[in-house]
């Protein structure tokens, strides 16, 4: 579980911050707000990369090895993007740092769904992800506004991270399910089961990563030049925001499976998508604020069902590391799909564009839950009704009765 959670931070950090990230490198480099959001786009898009790069050899390389390679790959990129004031040095810390946090989610999510308890263990992920960049968030503007901070706490928490690893499973998948490596190889190149489940959720998840990242990328220029906010006091909006979070989270685990997967993925993408619009159009500080931190509330309790979802259809992990890496791909588009509507349409008519978007993948990602819900059942229901032979225990000296000795007999 500690293994788990630590990568999860490393891996999910980077986004959780992107609006400091993308904002700072605009005020050290002299970069745009589309050119930003490019570098932030690169970063994703390499995490994305390598999430999909590993999808089916996590079992066989090793978890504990790819997970410590991966996290000395986080410290050496993110520390070199905190350190250089060189643009090329800046985009080759972003793109390994990125390579090296979709390594370490998709070790978590490959390790994750042998686990009875994957929702249970991505709210664990995203609760204590959700506190620590609330506080990055709240103790960053009082440390200055350069960008080595906010990469330098990223490659720290990569640091922090490895030495959890000793708790993963090694090479051939040891204490997981019993069979060796042989077994775990010949698992892993099993076809994929549900693929018309598992590419709808996957293509769904995408963009609904896109939406929540587009306007996450621009939220603090919102803030800035449309609410008027201080840096400082959207500093404090940010961190209250991911707070709400942290309540979204502990939500969805008290909540659990009671109400199922497709009305908390349905019904709060349905929230999402209002808040998204709200924001998008504020332009004084109470809506703003108040979009912000509604969104935020609802945007992790989703994200624990549509990851716990993927780690269902596949107990080998597969389809939750490419759900997973489809949802970075739609993080890394996110910001600069975010600047290139601002600039092309204003901030209400992207908000508006993005909240369309939600509503039009919410009925897919819900039917897929309500069949995969039902395929679970009826798998349940076979499994319990189907007889299992007792065989005679050895050595009883008692003969198993013979029917036509019977017959024969009358």
């Amino acid at each position: 579980m500690l293994a788990l959670v630590a990568l999860f931070c490393a891996g999910y950090l980077a986004p959780y911050l992107l609006p400091s990230l993308v904002g700072r490198l605009g005020t050290d480099f002299g970069l745009t707000p589309t050119q930003a959001g490019g570098v932030g786009s690169a970063l994703l898009l390499a995490s994305a990369l390598a999430g999909i790069g590993l999808t089916g050899r996590i079992s066989r390389l090793g978890p504990d090895r790819i997970a410590r390679c991966a996290l000395v790959v986080v410290g050496l990129g993110y520390g070199l993007a905190a350190v250089t004031h060189s643009l090329p040095l800046l985009l080759t810390g972003c793109v390994l740092g990125g390579a090296g946090s979709g390594a370490s989610t998709a070790v978590a999510a490959s390790v994750l769904a042998k686990r009875p308890d994957p929702h249970r263990v991505f709210v664990i992920g995203l609760l204590v992800t959700s506190a620590l960049a609330a506080g990055i968030f709240l103790v960053l503007p009082h440390l200055g506004t350069g960008h080595g901070l906010a990469f330098a706490s990223i490659a720290v928490t990569g640091a922090l991270a490895l030495p959890t690893t000793s708790g993963l499973p090694g090479r051939g998948g040891h204490r997981l399910p019993v069979g060796g490596g042989e077994a775990a190889a010949r698992a892993v190149r099993l076809p994929l089961p549900r693929r018309g489940a598992g590419i709808t959720l996957a293509l769904c998840l995408m963009l609904w990563s896109l939406t929540q990242n587009a306007l996450w990328g621009v939220s603090g220029r919102i803030g800035l030049d449309r609410a008027g906010l201080t840096e400082a006091v959207l500093g404090v909006v940010l961190a209250a925001a991911l707070g709400a979070g942290l309540v979204g989270t502990v939500g969805a685990g008290l909540v659990g499976s009671r109400f199922g997967t497709a009305l908390p993925i349905g019904a709060g993408t349905l929230a999402i998508a209002a808040c998204v619009a709200l924001t998008g159009a504020a332009h004084h500080e109470a809506p703003f604020a108040f979009g912000e931190i509604a969104w935020n509330a609802v945007y992790p309790f989703v994200l624990s069902y549509l990851l716990g979802l993927a780690a269902t259809l596949d107990r080998e992990g597969r389809w939750g590391v490419l759900a997973g890496a489809a949802s970075s791909i739609g993080v890394a588009c996110g910001p600069l799909a975010g600047t290139l509507l601002v600039s092309a349409a204003g901030y209400p008519a992207m908000g508006v564009t993005l909240a369309a978007v939600l509503l039009a993948v919410a009925g897919p990602l819900v039917t897929v839950a309500r069949n995969s819900a039902k395929e679970s059942r009826a798998e349940a229901a076979r499994t319990t009704t189907e007889p299992v032979p007792v065989p005679a225990p050895r050595g009883s000296g008692t003969p198993t009765p013979d029917p036509d000795a019977s017959s024969a007999a009358a």
